[in-house]
C-alpha cells in the first residue's frame, strides 16, 4: 500500500475514470447533481452553504473542498461558513442526543412497539437528570448555532432540515420541518434543501471511487 495520505487533494482527478466504468449511472449522478445545486426557489449561494453543512455530516474531504471553493466564488464569508458548520454540529450531536429517547425506551422495556413513537421525544428532558452538565451545554450548543447570525435563522432551519436527512433522525426532520414551516419557508423551499442533502449524500459516495480506485489498483 501506498504510503502517502489516502486523501490527498490529487485523486479526485481519477473521478472521469467512473464515468469509464459506469458511463450511465455517472452520467445520471453528473446531471442530479448539477440540478440540485443550481439555482432555483432557494438561490445557488444558499444551496452551497447547505452543502458545506451536509459535507461535513457525510465527512468527505473532496466534498468540503470543492464547496468551500464554491461558496467562496459566490461570496460565501467565512463567517457565513462557519455557522453552516455550526448548524451541521449542531444536529449531528442533536440526532445522537434524540435517539438518547429510544435508548431510554429500551432500558425502562418500553420498547415493544412503534420504536420510533412521536410522544418519545418528550422524554429528552430526562437527560437533564441523568447527565445534567452535559445536557446544558449541548442545549446551549444547539440554541446559540440555530440563532440568527450572518445566516438568517430561515435558511439556517434549511440547512437544519437538509442535515437532518442525512443524520436520518426521524424527531430532527419533524422538529426543524415544523420550525421551518413556522419561518415560512415554503414546501417548494423544503423539497430543494433536501435535494441538496440528497445530491451530497451521493456525492460522497462517488468522490470516494477515487479511492477505490486507487486501492484497487494499488
Amino acid at each position: 500500500m501506498s504510503e502517502e495520505s489516502l486523501y490527498q487533494k490529487s485523486n479526485i482527478k481519477r473521478l472521469p475514470e467512473l464515468s469509464k466504468l459506469a458511463p450511465e449511472a455517472f452520467k445520471s449522478f453528473g446531471a442530479f447533481d448539477k440540478a440540485a445545486l443550481s439555482d432555483g426557489v432557494i438561490p445557488q449561494k444558499t444551496k452551497e452553504l447547505i452543502a458545506i453543512a451536509v459535507a461535513h455530516v457525510t465527512g468527505c474531504p473532496y466534498c468540503i473542498d470543492i464547496h468551500v471553493n464554491n461558496a467562496k466564488g459566490l461570496d460565501v464569508s467565512k463567517e457565513e461558513m462557519g455557522e453552516a458548520i455550526l448548524v451541521a454540529t449542531a444536529l449531528k450531536a442533536g440526532s445522537a442526543m434524540a435517539h438518547g429517547v429510544n435508548a431510554l425506551q429500551a432500558y425502562d422495556g418500553n420498547n415493544e412497539g412503534d420504536l420510533y413513537d412521536k410522544s418519545n421525544i418528550s422524554r429528552l428532558k430526562e437527560f437533564a437528570t441523568l447527565a445534567p452538565e452535559a445536557f446544558k451545554a449541548f442545549a446551549q450548543l444547539d440554541k446559540e448555532a440555530m440563532q440568527p447570525g450572518q445566516i438568517s435563522q430561515k435558511d439556517k432551519e434549511l440547512i437544519a432540515v437538509a442535515v437532518a436527512h442525512v443524520t436520518g433522525c426521524p424527531y430532527c426532520i419533524e422538529i426543524h420541518t415544523n420550525n421551518a414551516k413556522n419561518l415560512d419557508v415554503s414546501k417548494e423551499e423544503m423539497g430543494e434543501a433536501i435535494l441538496v442533502a440528497t445530491a451530497l449524500k451521493a456525492g460522497s459516495a462517488v468522490a470516494h471511487s477515487v479511492n477505490a480506485l486507487n486501492a484497487y489498483d494499488d
